[in-house]
């Protein structure tokens, strides 16, 4: 089959997903690449498949070196579409209800340590426009926690900056309100003040979503996540961290760091806009040296006899 065309039963669950779920529009974009490459795997042949078929389709996406949590999520995408088309009466079997839910295991966030973040931050000196940018970007990236898009989609009329305080819509269209550190704050203000944004505001505005952005580039329009992600990657390329940056990385070293110098754990859940405590707790894990040596230093029978 090509690699565009999904077949009918296919496309019917995603429609399903959207008009009757409401699910968001990268969310259906994530099972629709999930679903066109299982739709490969198996050949265009979906109503036929068995549990045997299943399986080898799970043994294929870990034999590809996928991460753990990149094959549960492909592998929800395969259950979801079977148990739709079996829920319709499509399908007289679904092959994934005779398949364990084998979920592997989540990888530890690979927070940087608080030195490579230093010299990330601090390698973004200069003072041109595209420089106060890309240093505000990186300072809230790190300070504030938040998702790429989240940052993406930040509008001026969010930031309410005699507090303090950034409004951050998340996922689900959910709102918080996140802390603005003292650094990442100046940084931003060195970005909005003269010299910085201004010097990218085209003489006539593309539309209200440009207009009202808080990262624009260079030729007006609302930063985009692919040209936030390049503005990451150029600045990690400068200080040889660029096989180990993302803009989840400094979401992780920020949790991580808030956690390591003692931060409760709720306050870094609402700060990061999880639902669950239980993703947030993912974080503790890395600090393991830390409690180790806590522990040490503070129970009275933890320290070995000398």
């Amino acid at each position: 089959m090509t690699t565009d065309v999904l077949p009918a039963e296919i496309e019917e669950f995603l429609t399903h997903l959207a008009v009757e779920r409401g699910r968001a529009q990268n969310t259906l974009q994530a099972y629709r690449r999930d679903l066109r490459n299982y739709a490969v795997f198996r050949k265009g042949e979906i109503i036929t498949t068995s549990a045997e078929d299943v399986r080898a389709y799970r043994a294929h996406l870990v034999g590809s070196g996928l991460a753990p949590s990149s094959v549960n999520r492909a592998m929800a995408s395969v259950r979801g579409v079977h148990r739709f088309l079996f829920a319709e009466g499509l399908v007289a079997h679904d092959p994934t209800a005779d398949v364990a839910s084998k979920r592997l295991p989540r990888g530890l966030p690979k927070a940087l340590s608080e030195d490579d973040i230093t010299q990330l931050l601090e390698s973004v000196a200069g003072a041109e426009p595209v420089d106060r940018r890309d240093r505000a970007i990186l300072e809230l990236l790190y300070g504030t926690g938040m998702r790429i898009s989240e940052l993406v989609g930040m509008s001026l009329e969010d930031i309410d900056r005699p507090a303090q305080l950034i409004r951050v819509t998340g996922k689900g269209n959910k709102q918080r309100i996140v802390p603005l550190g003292r650094i990442a704050a100046e940084a931003l203000d060195e970005w909005l003040s003269a010299g910085g944004r201004s010097a990218f505001e085209p003489k006539t505005w593309a539309d209200r979503s440009a207009e009202s952005a808080v990262f624009l580039n260079q030729r007006g329009g609302r930063l985009s996540r692919q040209g936030m992600w390049g503005v990451l990657r150029k600045r990690a390329l400068t200080v040889g961290l660029a096989d180990r940056v993302s803009p989840h990385v400094l979401r992780h070293s920020c949790a991580t760091h808030m956690l390591d110098h003692g931060a409760d754990i709720r306050t870094v859940q609402e700060l990061l806009g999880h639902a669950s405590i239980t993703t947030t707790q993912l974080y503790t894990k890395v600090s393991t040296e830390l409690l180790q040596r806590e522990y040490d230093r503070s129970h009275p029978r933890a320290s070995p006899v000398t």
